[in-house]
């Protein structure tokens, strides 16, 4: 019989095949698996009901000071944080203002300013990009600025542009994350997804404030227009009428306008009149409605204004347009004055009607009278005496 042989595999050795898990470590990498993924889907579903709420309340206001309070409120649910900011861009300025703050030092942010570049904000509005500094302490780009002082001392920071059509309007900011870590990538990502959810809103509330801006306001002056000066010269009286309050209302007219188109032309006559509507501004309170009325007449309400405070403050704006140089920048300087009537509520007036009316016949006695005049109205039933007038 022949020989048994056997016949070796390539490499002479046999494999050793990797023993299989036992099944209950198996079972342990499933059972740990599944509750990964269900923390991950609680999470997941806490974010999505989180911004659909968000997107309700956004939607649910079309006014732009009502939308950045709701991202200011959601952000601060979003991310814990020791302090917070949201701070809007002054164009004409071209500075950052701190409109709300959640901080300690608020008293002293309200009033602060910071330019383009300047400290954390600054540098979001320059580059228009989300900013994260895990470690203040550790930055030389952020030595100093004012928004650093929102947190005691400042540790880690966190700032998102918040934008309007591709402009930056402000900057959305957080200092110090509550806890022991920094701020991170994931909180940086939350807080620009918030931002991003709320850019269609502002859209919107900036439209909707540019409509209504549109709607109250004169094109030229920018001072409110007659239909506002109606609607609030209802809501005026009706608070006067309740609190045993006065309403004061001032008609203006410019003297000798006609002469200025005549002269240099109409694009002049609309300096002046820009001119004119500053000079109000300047030498009013706040709380006073400027509105002109149209050409060249303007009415001023001055709301729980007595009769004497009202002559002085009509005084004070006859000197304020005697004295100021019209057209000066443009090469055409020229002195102006303008004619003055007052009527008030309740002393001439029980309703807006005649308020108007009765200022509007001042102003023009002040007119016959020579120009340059203050005179106040008259009615049967009142005539306030020179004393009366300061």
């Amino acid at each position: 019989m022949g020989a048994r042989h056997t016949t070796k595999k390539s490499g002479g050795h046999t494999p050793n095949h990797p023993k299989a898990a036992p099944a209950s470590d198996r079972l342990q990498a499933l059972i740990t698996e599944n509750r990964e993924l269900k923390t991950g889907l609680r999470y997941r579903t806490k974010e999505l009901s989180f911004f659909l709420s968000l997107a309700k309340a956004l939607t649910s206001t079309l006014e732009l000071k009502k939308v950045l309070k709701v991202i200011m409120a959601r952000a601060q649910q979003l991310i814990k944080a020791e302090a917070w900011a949201l701070l809007l861009v002054d164009e004409p300025a071209n500075e950052l203002y701190f409109d709300l703050i959640h901080s300690k030092h608020e008293k002293a942010l309200k009033s602060q300013r910071i330019k383009p570049g300047q400290g954390p904000a600054g540098w979001v509005v320059r580059y228009n990009k989300p900013l994260l500094v895990p470690d203040l302490a550790k930055d030389g780009r952020f030595s100093s600025g004012l928004d650093l002082q929102l947190g005691s001392p400042s540790r880690s920071l966190i700032g998102v542009p918040i934008v309007n059509k591709k402009r930056t309007i402000g900057v959305l900011e957080a200092v110090n994350k509550t806890g022991d870590g920094p701020f991170d990538e994931q909180d940086l990502a939350l807080l620009v997804k918030l931002v991003d959810q709320a850019e269609i809103a502002i859209e919107r509330a900036y439209l909707y404030q540019k409509m209504a801006d549109l709607a109250v306001t004169d094109d030229l002056t920018k001072l409110f227009n007659f239909r506002y000066l109606d609607q609030t010269l209802d809501i005026e009286l009706r608070r006067g009428q309740r609190y045993g309050a006065n309403v004061s209302l001032i008609f203006l007219d410019m003297d000798y306008f006609k002469q200025v188109n005549d002269r240099y032309g109409h694009l002049m006559g609309s300096r002046v009149l820009i001119e004119v509507a500053q000079i109000l501004i300047q030498n009013l309170r706040d709380v006073d409605i400027i509105a002109r009325y149209g050409g060249d007449e303007f009415v001023v309400v001055l709301p729980e204004t007595p009769l004497d405070v009202t002559y002085r403050i009509a005084q004070r704006l006859r000197v304020a347009l005697r004295e100021h140089m019209f057209l000066e920048a443009e090469g055409h300087p020229v002195k102006l004055t303008a004619s003055y009537g007052i009527a008030s509520y309740p002393t001439h007036a029980r309703n807006k009607k005649d308020l108007i009316r009765l200022a509007d016949q001042a102003m023009y006695r002040a007119k016959n009278s020579g120009r340059d005049q203050i005179c106040l109205a008259e009615h049967p039933a009142t005539k306030p005496s020179p004393s009366a007038a300061g």
